[in-house]
C-alpha cells in the first residue's frame, strides 16, 4: 500500500522529545540512553504504534525501542504512545523511536548494546522470488541481528509462505526454535499477545496468526 506524503511529519518527529533523530551516535550507548540496566526490547517495523503503543506503557520495567523506514508511519506511532501513556498517567521514560531501513541496522545497534527481544510483526511478506531477500526473517538479516541480540525473536505473521520459509532461514542462520504454533490465538501465548489493528482484521478475515520464538547459542 502506498503511503501518502505528510510534509509534517518529518518536522513533528524531529521536535518530539523520544524520537532519536541520529540513531548512529547511540551505537553501543543504548543503556547510557535510557540510564538504566533494564532489559532492551526492540520492535523492528513498527509501522502505526499497534504495538508498541500497547507493550512499552504496560511493561515500565522494560526500555523498547521502534524502528520504521517512513517519517509517516512512525509519527503515528508517536502520537499513539502519547496517547496510551497519557490514558495511563505515567511518564514516557521508557521508549525511543527512530527512522531507519533495517536492512542497515548494524549501524546502529553493537554487542554492547545487548537487545534482549527483537520483535517482528507482520512485516512485508514480499513474495516474490526477486524480493525475498527483502524480508525482515531472510538469514541475511538474521545474521545482522546476532551481532546485537542476547536473547529471542519473537516474530508473528497472517502470511503461511513468509512463515514457513522463515523455518528455513533461522536453521540457515544458526538459529533454534523455541516455540511455533500455527494459531497464536489459541496457544499458550495468547494472553501474552498484543493485538494490533492489522492483527485484528486478519483475524476477522478467518487468517490464523502464525507465531514462534526462535533465539541462538552464542
Amino acid at each position: 500500500m502506498r503511503i501518502r506524503c505528510k510534509p509534517w511529519a518529518k518536522p513533528e518527529l524531529e521536535a518530539c522529545e523520544f524520537c532519536i533523530n541520529e540513531p548512529e551516535a547511540l551505537k553501543g550507548k543504548w543503556k547510557q540512553e535510557f540510564g538504566n540496566d533494564a532489559p532492551i526490547y526492540l520492535e523492528l517495523g513498527c509501522g502505526k504504534g499497534g504495538f508498541i503503543s500497547q507493550a512499552a506503557p504496560a511493561n515500565p520495567a522494560v526500555n523498547y525501542i521502534a524502528v520504521d523506514i517512513k517519517n509517516e508511519m512512525l509519527v503515528l506511532a508517536k502520537r499513539k504512545l502519547e496517547t496510551a501513556y497519557k490514558e495511563k498517567n505515567i511518564e514516557m521514560r521508557n521508549v525511543r523511536i527512530f527512522i531507519k531501513n533495517i536492512e542497515q541496522i548494524e549501524n546502529v545497534f553493537d554487542k554492547t548494546d545487548c537487545i534482549d527481544r527483537i520483535y517482528i510483526n507482520f512485516c512485508n511478506p514480499w513474495p516474490k522470488t526477486k524480493h525475498k531477500k527483502r524480508r525482515l526473517t531472510h538469514f541475511r538479516q538474521l545474521e545482522k541481528y546476532k551481532m546485537f541480540l542476547n536473547g529471542e525473536i519473537w516474530f508473528k505473521t497472517d502470511d503461511d509462505e513468509l512463515f514457513d520459509e522463515s523455518f528455513e532461514y533461522f536453521e540457515q542462520a544458526g538459529f533454534k526454535i523455541k516455540f511455533k504454533t500455527y494459531d497464536l490465538h489459541s496457544s499458550e501465548y495468547a494472553d501474552r499477545n498484543y493485538i494490533t489493528e492489522h492483527e485484528k482484521m486478519f483475524t476477522e478475515e478467518g487468517k490464523k496468526i502464525k507465531f514462534l520464538i526462535a533465539y541462538h547459542d552464542k
